[in-house]
């Protein structure tokens, strides 16, 4: 059984959804905030050339994203108020699926005991503001793909999807917001 966090909210979607500079918006209004894994696990890979990465070793990565995503979560299991992922350890089941990998016994036992609130804000594809760099060398097309994969893996674990509306990021956050009890209007 899944022990829930009532205070860790997941707030996911496919590359180039919004969600790093929406998760920075809630930072900068004073909430604890949790960076994505892969990102810089992606940084660290190039820079040593290593293959734990989605263009290489892709069941290393997850291995890298699932570790480093447990220390982050221990990191803030003390904090009481609101905290935000850019990301939760549950989507890895749907990185293995849609990889083609098996999901392992351990990853299934991360997501039961790493538990987040029963709600995952989950922001769609936005072509507009799609956007490649260094790390995000997946099209625009694989973006979809990756939203469609979440959008199935996490009611199928038990979260409760909420789609973020294609709003200026400002008001992104308000709705987010509005969305947890005696947040509204911070």
């Amino acid at each position: 059984m899944r022990i829930e966090r009532d205070n860790f909210h997941i707030v996911t979607g496919g590359p180039g959804a919004g969600k790093t500079t929406l998760i920075e918006v809630l930072r900068r209004r004073g909430f604890v905030c949790v960076d994505e894994a892969g990102r810089q696990i992606i940084r660290e890979q190039k820079r040593i050339g290593g293959d734990a990465m989605h263009t290489g070793d892709r069941a290393k990565y997850i291995e890298l994203m699932l570790s480093r995503s447990i220390h982050a979560y221990d990191q803030v299991a003390g904090v009481e108020a609101p905290v935000f992922f850019d990301r939760g350890i549950p989507e890895l089941v749907g990185y293995c699926e849609m990889s083609g990998l098996g999901v392992p016994g351990h990853l299934r036992k991360a997501v039961e005991i790493f538990g987040y609130g029963a709600t995952v804000f989950i922001l769609p594809p936005w072509e507009e503001i799609y956007r490649g760099d260094e790390e995000r060398v997946q099209d625009f097309r694989e973006a979809v793909a990756s939203f469609e994969a979440l959008a199935e893996v996490y009611p199928k674990l038990g979260y409760r999807l909420v789609e973020v509306p294609r709003l200026p990021v400002e008001e992104r956050a308000d709705f987010i917001l509005g969305q947890i009890p005696g947040q509204a209007g911070i």
